[in-house]
């Protein structure tokens, strides 16, 4: 039986040293794949102790990146749970509510996936 953990528990696990998320209702204890992420770390840090299902599926995950978060899971999100609204910690904007972080690394590999997906379907 899997264990089941609220969105609260998920947030207090919100460093690059004790990293958590969800996807698709799943928990991830993803701390040890920060350093191995081709993305970089500072994506799963911004996107971690929250659901992530979107961002994650936003990008277009390979089969073999879906197969080796398995070797992550620890439990599931509990359904009545909800969400937790992100700590100054947690929280992907500066002050002034602009983004933080280099939005290269999302636009480079969004470049790359419509350069495949023209390449290989519409010539």
């Amino acid at each position: 039986m899997a264990k089941i953990f609220s969105f609260e528990d998920i947030s207090k696990h919100n460093t690059r040293d004790d990293l958590w998320m969800v996807i698709n209702g799943k928990v991830y204890d993803i701390t040890a794949f920060v350093d191995e992420h081709p993305g970089g770390e500072e994506v799963l840090v911004d996107e971690g102790a929250k659901d992530a299902t979107g961002p994650f599926d936003d990008v277009g995950h390979s089969d073999d990146a879906r197969e080796l978060l398995q070797k992550y899971y620890i439990g599931d999100i509990d359904p009545a749970s909800a969400p937790v609204a992100p700590t100054q910690s947690q929280s992907s904007t500066s002050a002034n509510g602009a983004p933080q972080g280099n939005a290269l690394r999302v636009i480079i590999p969004l470049v790359v996936v419509l350069a495949v997906i023209y390449f290989r379907f519409l010539s």
